[in-house]
């Protein structure tokens, strides 16, 4: 008979593989997105909607999953997920036309929605004084994308980017199998197995927490920091080419330098969420990106200052190594961020983690949809290939403004309540 604790580990090993696995598959179009671009002569734009399309279906079957997860518990979901995952995997490597990419990309994107059963199914496991570690810990498998970055460039130079589905959908099916065999289903739908139907909540009491605007504000949070770093995930190597004149296998490599610390980091943001309090990191987190930001959005910049003895020529602009420090520190503050927002939401809504854990994974993965269509679109109309950082500067600027008052209010609500408190003490005591 294996012990609770032992259980626990297992299943959070097992749950953030299976993660890792389907972030990778999410991301992929990042690497094979760039020769399919080159194949077809696509504009920025219709490279931007390419890679962005899979996020798009990953993003909206997030909370549908997370209600599936509340009600028949993760285990099931996720393993039947992954093997329906595999199949329009495998069907990529046999598309010829931009539709056909397209329509596949739309049901590889199902990859993504695996978050919000995964979240569910993890918390289920642990108590709430370690749910912040356990589910940064889980969220560490953000660094697939770093997988994607890794072995896809390989496969490619080697075999051929049609290589590439065709290998992870046999890892998907791997990890399915595996998945299934080395784990259980989670104590709390154990019991509700054995509860009478009539005690279960219904749909109705499943979604009534979606109708509170903390909600919308915590996906706007996850939205940035979820939806950014997807987006940057999927953006970086082509920036790279286009900026910097790298290959493609360089500019993968040194995406990882965004993608997999920022993907690891996230269970130390969950321990320091934990330890010092989920809205303090949330708040550093936006200030740290803020900065980083502001120096990234600056575009490479010539100046002639007409000087005494003739014009003078200073030019401003970003080197590829100060360049990817700057993102790397974004990097950092994203997994952090994406961790404390979950630690919060758990604050607030325990007993609805699949479906406001879902519905905040639904805004932030349609951030990682939106913002590389909105990349593409800024760079054909400014011209200007840092204005995808200029979006996420103002993105930031937004979620501190919305934050800085909603922590205000806060306070004065509570301090109404104190008040109403010490008001009220001399009645009750006299009923008593």
């Amino acid at each position: 008979m294996r012990s609770n604790r032992h259980k626990q580990y297992v299943v959070l090993g097992m749950s953030t593989l299976s993660f890792a696995v389907n972030f990778a598959v999410w991301t992929m179009f990042s690497i094979i997105g760039i020769r399919i671009k080159a194949e077809l002569g696509l504009s920025e734009a219709q490279f931007g909607l390419l890679v962005a399309l899979p996020i798009l279906t990953g993003s909206l079957v997030r909370l549908p999953l997370g209600l599936l997860s509340d009600r028949f518990g993760g285990r099931i979901v996720f393993f039947i997920h992954m093997l329906l995952v595999a199949i329009p995997i495998y069907g990529l490597a046999f598309a010829q036309q931009y539709w056909q990419y397209l329509v596949l990309g739309l049901f590889v994107g199902l990859a993504g929605g695996s978050f919000a059963v995964g979240i569910a199914y993890t918390s289920a496991w642990f108590e709430k004084e370690r749910q912040g570690t356990a589910m940064g810990i889980f969220g560490a498998g953000n660094a697939g994308a770093a997988i994607t970055n890794l072995v896809a460039p390989l496969i490619v130079v080697a075999f051929g980017w049609r290589m590439v589905p065709q290998v992870y959908s046999l890892a998907m099916l791997v990890t399915a199998l595996l998945f299934w065999c080395c784990t259980w289903t989670d104590p709390a739908h154990a019991r509700d197995a054995d509860a009478p139907r009539a005690a279960r909540p219904s749909l109705a009491q499943q979604l009534a927490p979606l109708a509170e605007l903390r909600v919308w504000r915590f996906g706007l949070y996850y939205f940035f920091v979820f939806g950014g770093f997807v987006a940057l995930a999927l953006w970086l190597p082509k920036y790279y080419i286009a900026e910097y004149g790298l290959d493609l296998k360089t500019a993968s490599f040194i995406t990882m330098l965004f993608t997999l610390p920022s993907g690891l980091i996230r269970a130390l943001g969950g321990w320091f969420s934990d330890r010092y309090g989920a809205r303090a990191v949330n708040w550093g987190v936006f200030w740290v990106c803020l900065v980083c930001l502001f120096c990234l959005s600056y575009p490479p910049t010539t100046m002639t200052i007409h000087g005494i003895q003739g014009d003078l020529s200073l030019g401003i602009a970003l080197n590829v190594w100060l360049f990817t420090f700057l993102v790397f520190v974004v990097g950092i503050a994203q997994g952090f961020g994406k961790a404390s927002v979950y630690r919060i939401i758990h604050d607030y809504y325990p007993r609805n983690m699949g479906t406001v854990g879902g519905m905040v994974g639904v805004i932030g993965g349609l951030g990682g949809f939106c913002l590389p269509i909105l990349f593409g679109y800024a760079a054909d109309r400014i011209g200007v290939r840092s204005s995808c950082f200029m979006l996420l500067f103002g993105l930031t600027v937004v979620c501190m403004v919305w934050m800085h008052y909603a922590i205000k209010q806060q306070r004065r609500i509570d301090g109404q309540a104190s008040v109403a408190d010490v008001d009220l003490s001399p009645t009750l005591s006299a009923h008593h």
